[in-house]
């Protein structure tokens, strides 16, 4: 399971000395655990932990927009070496084509005809992507496939 090896990963990261690594697997770890202990449950599905991971990626995203915006470039390129390391667990990523094919099974599943069913193809298409696309592109996919 992913969070074993996210577990194991970290003892081999101090055993490294890499302390980017041992950081980065250290947060993820924390988070976790904040769901583990929220759900009340000793165990997370990998598609939780993806979830989590997504989650985790989207943040380092938005903080090196706005390092890169503030001029402070080495605080960018950490968030980076974290990026890196956080989507080196995350399942290959589909391409638009794979996405687009995705979307249009959601389509017919849900017999979506204009934009105001569009809650219904996301929430059909979120599960058979399974954090294997960012949703932003899922939306607008799927928004402009129902104009």
């Amino acid at each position: 399971m992913l969070m074993e090896k996210i577990y194991k990963d970290i003892n081999d990261a101090l055993k490294a000395k890499d302390a980017v690594k041992v950081s980065t697997l250290r947060m993820l770890k924390a988070s976790i655990k904040n769901v583990l202990i929220e759900k009340k449950i000793d165990k997370l599905e990998d598609i939780d932990v993806i979830r989590i991971i997504n989650k985790q990626v989207k943040q380092r995203k938005d903080s090196i927009e706005k390092f890169k915006e503030g001029k402070r470039e080495d605080l960018a390129s950490k968030e980076e070496a974290e990026m890196k390391i956080l989507e080196s667990y995350l399942p290959k990523q589909l391409s638009e084509e794979e996405l687009k094919k995705i979307i249009g099974e959601a389509i017919k599943e849900t017999g979506a005809e204009s934009k105001k069913d569009m809650g219904k193809v996301m929430k059909a298409a979120i599960e058979k992507v399974a954090g294997r696309a960012d949703n932003k592109m899922v939306s607008r996919l799927i928004s402009e496939r129902l104009k």
